[in-house]
Formats: C-alpha cells, sequence, structure tokens
C-alpha cells in the first residue's frame, strides 16, 4: 500500500528563527525598516501625504515584523498550517505597502533636489533602504510561499 502522508512543513521556534530562510530575514527587515523609520524622521517632512505615508509604512511594519517575530520565537504558532498562511500573506502585505512607499519617497526626494544638501543627502539614504526593505519582505515572501505549500 502506498502512504499518503508526505512530508509536512515546519515552523521555526525559539533560536531556530536565526537559522532557517525565510526566518532569518526578521533581523534585516527591522534593521532597515527601523532606517528608513529614522531617516524620514529626520528630516522636513513636507509634502505631508507622502512622507506621512513612508512614516505609517515603516513603523506599522517595524512593529508588525517585531511583533510577528516574538510570536514565532515563543512558539505561539504551534507548528500549524495557518501561521505559515499568515506568514505569508503579512509578508505579501508589507512588501506591497514598502514598494509603494518607497515610490512615493522617491518622487518625493526627487521633486527636493534643490533643497538643503543635508536633507537631500537623508532623503536618498531612505529611499535606498526602503527599497533594501521591500526586496527583504518580497524575498521573504517567496520563501513563506515555498514553505506554505509544504503544509
Amino acid at each position: 500500500m502506498t502512504s499518503n502522508t508526505g512530508t509536512m512543513g515546519n515552523l521555526p521556534s525559539g533560536l531556530g528563527i536565526c537559522t532557517t530562510i525565510p526566518d532569518i530575514l526578521y533581523l534585516p527587515e527591522l534593521v532597515f525598516g527601523g532606517l528608513v523609520w529614522i531617516l524620514v524622521a529626520c528630516t522636513l517632512v513636507d509634502p505631508a501625504n507622502p512622507q506621512g505615508w513612508v512614516m505609517f509604512v515603516s513603523v506599522l511594519c517595524f512593529t508588525m515584523t517585531f511583533i510577528w517575530m516574538c510570536m514565532f520565537a515563543f512558539g505561539v504558532h504551534r507548528n500549524s498550517g495557518g501561521w505559515a498562511t499568515a506568514d505569508f500573506a503579512y509578508h505579501g502585505i508589507a512588501a506591497f505597502f514598502y514598494l509603494s512607499a518607497s515610490v512615493a519617497l522617491a518622487k518625493v526626494t526627487m521633486d527636493k533636489k534643490s533643497g538643503a544638501i543635508f536633507d537631500y543627502r537623508l532623503d536618498i539614504s531612505a529611499v535606498v533602504f526602503s527599497y533594501v526593505a521591500t526586496l527583504l519582505y518580497f524575498i521573504h515572501t517567496i520563501f513563506s510561499a515555498f514553505r506554505w505549500k509544504s503544509f
């Protein structure tokens, strides 16, 4: 007889989140997301609407990623497939939010070329780190999808 039991996916907990893909990306996501938050907060927030969206996305994703990382570290997921789905969905939404914020921030930065050179450099740095955070969340989404499919 053939067996219908395949290999089931595994969600890490404890220090295992520091050794498995995609969970090892939590710390870089926090670092680059925090840098975006800090750099945008250090500049003149003008115009308020696009910069406010960038601040909202960076603070929301930083906070949610920290909470998400803690929940995985403490093993709240109990290796449930629903958590793998939620991990995939959260990181996909975060990647989309960061992409929209990165584009808005790049547009505002390009429009500020004639401003103070110090603020312009901070804005350029924020744009670069925002795109890096977008890439990290996107990579996390791809690997979370692979893990989700293994459940």
